[in-house]
């Protein structure tokens, strides 16, 4: 065990827990404290088996040593609204904690905060400057320009998700330690620690509970030589020290054991957070005064501290619940709030969560039986997935991993970064908040790009998995969108583009509404992304294909959909450079590249698909603007389609000839019509263009091989990996897909099996896209069933269209498919052995076509509750 509290830091200490260093008795306890627990960290033995309560299942993480670099060893907990990362410390442990909403920047700290967008009265101005850069772009012999900087503005106060500190829990107990383990249950969506000392056995759990709005943490103890075993002195605090650049906050006593947390983000003020922090225990007798809490005097101009205690042997068990919320309100994000998304003071809030029934009782096995119950029920009831794995119970997951290699892979571990995804997905998505960058866990004050919504395709990735695997996750998603895309995006629409119609936004988006072109220079390359609204609306059609919940469709989907379409119906141009009387979009970037041109075929193809969307959807939506849908076909007629094949055989990234055969980008825009799209995958020359469907997938192919495994000088993310194994499963090629799906969890996938970006540094960065995306690009190489361009072609349900040889066996239950289809399947032998089809009630009836090896299996019509079972192969 590393241990990183030291004798020269006592003082240290002082003035973090007391605000002040020279009180003799405080100093003596602290130095008491310190002295046993370095003593501790020499004296631990380690575990050699699987901690007792690991799941036999196998399915979850489980070590014999605790955790020392965050991105590395520790161990997630969440359940969308608060986060948790837990080391598995002993009589030591330092639980770092998040708040979903908790941000520098933005109106809280400036209140002058735009989004980054242009001033009104530049309005005009920018619109003669748009005219001119689309002029040049069209008059220019190679289709491009150098910059578009005048289009950019300055960030302003863009902020940053934070961290919100840290839990420190200190117990007095001595002796070496022994039997440790620690572990992450995805059975139940916990993490647990279990150690001996002196013949008595610790075993400490921390949840995160969706239906409480709470995390908890769980201390108990058995004693095999007594009857009525009891705790030792117990303490817990609250730390923002590790959280470098938290200011610290005012820690005072609510009541005798309830601590009241309550700070700023940013020293100048800021958004206000708050925690609230109840202690409970099992007392040994109804007479026993188990917990306190305790006051400390501070110097003056030092914020107020305060510490829960429990007596030593009082108490049979203690847990600790918090609950957290800041003062950001997405109902603020209205022109009418002048964006200034502030909310009510959170104290109210959650003094009556803390104080609810279901969290302040006597009983944790009731707030656990709760939690357990929920997490089940949105994750491992409804869904589930065998590869053949064995669990592996001798092992620590860490050797595992470390044993991995790249083609031979490992069933079991693969099945566990499946199970992994899911998990992080409901742990981090259900709250009011999507799952950013790093889900909701965040280390420090200022976070790798801010840990914000990157939309070019690493939002898009979080949540690939969501509705195959029937992940009721994603409203979050779109209330986000509603409420901070759209409102400001529909200023940027008129001030940056001079379109009145509809809202657009751009690649970085932080929880403020930033909808602006971010500057300031020459950022064109991943700043000029106009598209990225339309890439997450077909997140949102996805919803109603799967679901058709016609209700949220015309409440919120539908709304959401017209207003980007409407944009940019208004933005697509006549294409002037090879005057082909196609309609293009002028100036592009295909994301991340600095090619500064027109009729990116990632943006081209994108639009033509959510054109298809809206002619789907406006049947069901309730909507009578005929005239409008009549434009969105006339003018999807006209656009070019983004299908272009270039001069060494490959699908062109632009409409203009400039790919280079060497261009290992990380990125595979212009294949988004592959996957996660269908302009590529379902290829129709009759209304896209001039080649065979085979000529485009033979394309888009030498495009996927000439991009490189997704190790190249611009980048080594996972998410890159995941995106290239998705797309070699949509072409069918198994060991293509496989090879690239190992390389990805060999390099980029830590000994706690979180994604990492740099995964070679010493204090590495965690990215979640990898982890999630891992999960949707592994079911597409077990079955796929891509969108179509209407209702008239058939829905093609493609079984084991790439599966690996190293998966011979397996099955599939509860897996959703477009249309409102689940679908159960079994293989053997690599072979399928049974599949079977399931229609919601709500279905509305189109026409499905099962396959295997280019073979039909079957062809149905879906009606209200139809089942179709295939056992002949």
């Amino acid at each position: 065990m590393k241990l990183e509290l030291l004798l020269s830091n006592v003082e240290y200490i002082m003035w973090e827990f007391f605000g002040f260093p020279y009180i003799l008795s405080v100093y003596r306890t602290i130095e008491m404290w310190a002295t046993r627990l370095l003593a501790f960290a020499q004296l631990v033995t380690l575990s050699i088996s699987v901690p007792p309560g690991f799941p036999s299942s196998g399915n979850g993480l489980w070590f014999n040593t605790s955790a020392n670099v965050w991105a590395k060893e520790w161990l997630p907990v969440g359940n969308g609204y608060l986060a948790a990362m837990v080391p598995g410390g002993t009589t030591y442990e330092a639980t770092q904690l998040n708040i979903e909403s908790l941000w520098s920047g933005g109106p809280f700290s400036d209140p002058s905060y735009n989004g980054g967008n242009k001033q009104p009265n530049d309005q005009l101005s920018t619109a003669q400057v748009m005219d001119d850069i689309r002029q040049q772009i069209f008059q220019s012999p190679t289709g491009d320009i150098s910059s578009i900087s005048q289009l950019t503005t300055e960030p302003g106060s863009y902020g940053a998700y934070a961290g919100a500190g840290y839990l420190i829990s200190l117990m007095n107990s001595t002796g070496t330690v022994s039997n440790y383990g620690r572990y992450l249950d995805f059975d139940q969506g916990i993490a647990r620690t279990i150690w001996t000392q002196l013949g008595t056995t610790y075993v400490r759990t921390t949840i995160c509970s969706h239906p409480t709005q709470s995390c908890t943490q769980h201390i108990t103890t058995s004693v095999s030589q007594r009857t009525v075993p009891t705790l030792p002195d117990l303490s817990y605090s609250f730390s923002s020290r590790q959280e470098t650049g938290l200011p610290a906050p005012n820690i005072t006593c609510l009541d005798s054991n309830t601590l009241q947390i309550r700070g700023t983000i940013e020293p100048s003020g800021g958004m206000i957070y708050e925690i609230l922090a109840r202690l409970q225990t099992v007392p040994v007798s109804d007479q026993s005064e188990t917990t306190q809490c305790i006051q400390y005097p501070v110097a003056s101009g030092f914020p107020a501290n305060a510490t829960l205690q429990v007596k030593a042997g009082t108490s049979r068990e203690a847990w600790i619940s918090w609950v957290g919320d800041t003062e950001y309100s997405m109902e603020g994000g209205k022109s009418e709030f002048g964006y200034s998304f502030r909310g009510s003071d959170p104290h109210n809030a959650l003094l009556g969560l803390i104080s609810s029934p279901t969290l302040d009782t006597s009983s944790f096995s009731s707030i656990l039986s709760q939690h357990v119950a929920d997490y089940k029920a949105a994750l491992t009831d409804k869904f589930s997935l065998s590869l053949g794995q064995t669990p592996r119970l001798d092992v620590p997951t860490d050797v595992i991993k470390a044993a991995y290699q790249i083609d031979v892979g490992d069933r079991y571990l693969e099945w566990l970064l499946f199970n992994y995804g899911r998990y992080m997905l409901v742990s981090s998505a259900r709250g009011l908040l999507p799952a950013n960058l790093q889900g909701k866990w965040a280390n420090g004050y200022s976070n790798a790009w801010s840990a914000g919504a990157y939309s070019n395709i690493n939002i898009q990735m979080n949540y690939w998995a969501a509705e195959m695997t029937n992940l009721d996750v994603t409203i979050p998603l779109f209330n986000y969108f509603e409420k901070t895309w759209a409102p400001r995006g529909a200023y940027t629409a008129q001030v940056l583009y001079n379109i009145s119609r509809g809202w657009v936004t751009h690649n970085e988006m932080n929880i403020f509404g930033h909808t602006g072109m971010k500057g300031p220079g020459d950022t064109a390359s991943w700043a000029n992304y106009p598209e990225s609204n339309v890439w997450m609306m077909l997140h949102v059609w996805d919803h109603f294909d799967y679901t058709n919940d016609i209700s949220w469709w015309r409440s919120q989907g539908w709304p959401l959909i017209k207003g980007v379409a409407s944009f940019h119906l208004d933005k697509l141009i006549p294409d002037l450079y090879f005057n082909d009387s196609t309609l293009v979009v002028n100036p592009c970037n295909s994301p991340e590249q600095p090619l500064i041109t027109f009729g990116c075929s990632h943006a081209q193809q994108l639009i033509w698909q959510l054109f298809n969307a809206v002619e789907k959807g406006f049947d069901a939506s309730g909507d009578t603007d005929t005239a409008f849908l009549a434009e969105v076909k006339a003018k999807r007629a006209q656009m070019d389609k983004g299908i272009h094949i270039g001069s060494w055989g490959q699908l062109q990234e632009w409409k203009v000839d400039r790919d280079s055969p060497t261009d290992t980008h990380r990125h595979l825009s212009h294949l988004i019509g592959l996957y996660p799209g269908y302009a590529i995958t379902g290829y129709d020359p009759s209304i896209q263009g001039k080649f065979t469907n085979r000529q485009v997938i033979d394309a888009a192919t030498v495009s996927l091989i000439h991009r490189g495994n997704g190790t190249g000088p611009d980048a080594d993310s996972g998410w890159e990996k995941a995106w290239r194994a998705a797309a070699w499963a949509q072409l069918g090629n198994a060991t293509e897909f496989y090879h690239e799906l190992s390389y990805a969890i060999d390099r980029n996938f830590g000994p706690s099996l979180l994604s990492l970006f740099n995964p070679s540094d010493p204090d590495p960065i965690f990215q979640i896209d990898a982890n999630l995306g891992y999960s949707g690009a592994l079911l597409n190489a077990l079955f796929q069933a891509p969108d179509v361009a209407n209702y008239s072609i058939p829905l093609r349900v493609t079984l084991l269209p790439a599966l690996p040889k190293q998966w011979p066996s397996g099955s599939i239950t509860g897996a959703r498919l477009r249309g409102g289809l689940t679908l159960d399947l079994r293989w053997k032998n690599g072979e399928p052995v049974s599949a079977s089809f399931k229609a919601d009630a709500n279905v509305v009836s189109r026409n499905v076509l099962v396959l295997c090896r280019g073979k039909t299996l079957a062809s149905f019509e879906t009606s209200s509750g139809l089942t179709i079972s295939i056992s002949s192969f």
